[in-house]
């Protein structure tokens, strides 16, 4: 049986192949569970431009894009829109809204067309209070993503600024970048702020990391456009 995200975005759509229900912070349900879980969730599609949530406002809603793109940025002190990260269908945002005190730190808004598949926090609770396994596996999950998140930093802080550059420009490639045979091009311009909020340092350190990381030929820039070398 088809997903019912087939039946409202249109079967020759380009969804995503993964189900809410198979995302790491369900697993290890039973199947009854599962079923219940799909069954709960709530569709939701938005136009190009369209926005998701608002930096700053209550966090409400946890969700998978289905279909689409959404950049997800945030205002400086200054007033200025950085772009921290592109979102494609497969990924998952805002499991955070799990915590009451929950704001939304940065604003969603969608580049493309976007369906967007996934549950309100009022919505997941009453799902927990008929079917309590669920809240206990993903409060397992959610720790073992921790656990990860924090062996992560940890590698993270270990490796100079070049090395951590060059790791978010290849992320960020791998995903969103166009592929040929030998580079993969970043066909949208991150400036050398984004890029510091990306690695966690100053923008001076990314400048002189990526003029190092030009020299050694492993990056290439044309104007605003980043490609990297396979």
């Amino acid at each position: 049986m088809g997903c019912i995200c087939d039946d409202i975005a249109g079967k020759d759509a380009p969804l995503a192949t993964t189900c809410i229900g198979h995302l790491w912070m369900f697993e290890h349900l039973q199947p009854s569970e599962l079923e219940a879980l799909v069954a709960a969730a709530h569709r939701r599609q938005f136009k190009r431009g369209q926005t998701i949530f608002m930096q700053g406002t209550p966090g409400s809603e946890m969700f998978l894009i289905k279909a689409g793109r959404v950049k997800l940025s945030k205002l400086n002190e200054d007033g200025n829109e950085l772009t921290l990260d592109i979102r494609k269908a497969g990924d998952f945002l805002g499991e955070q809204v799990l915590n009451e005190e929950f704001d939304y730190p940065l604003t969603a808004t969608c580049l493309e067309e976007s369906l967007a598949c996934g549950f309100s926090r009022q919505g997941f609770e009453k799902l927990i209070l008929d079917y309590s396994n669920i809240g206990l596996q993903v409060i397992k999950n959610l720790t073992r993503r921790i656990e990860w998140l924090t062996s992560r930093a940890e590698t993270m802080t270990t490796s100079n600024i070049e090395e951590r550059l060059y790791r978010v420009i290849s992320t960020v490639a791998s995903e969103h970048g166009v592929k040929s045979l030998n580079e993969t091009t970043i066909q949208f311009p991150l400036t050398h702020e984004e890029l510091g909020f990306l690695v966690g340092a100053h923008r001076v350190s990314i400048t002189r990391a990526m003029k190092n990381l030009r020299d050694s030929g492993r990056i290439i820039q044309q104007g605003k456009t980043l490609i990297l070398v396979n």
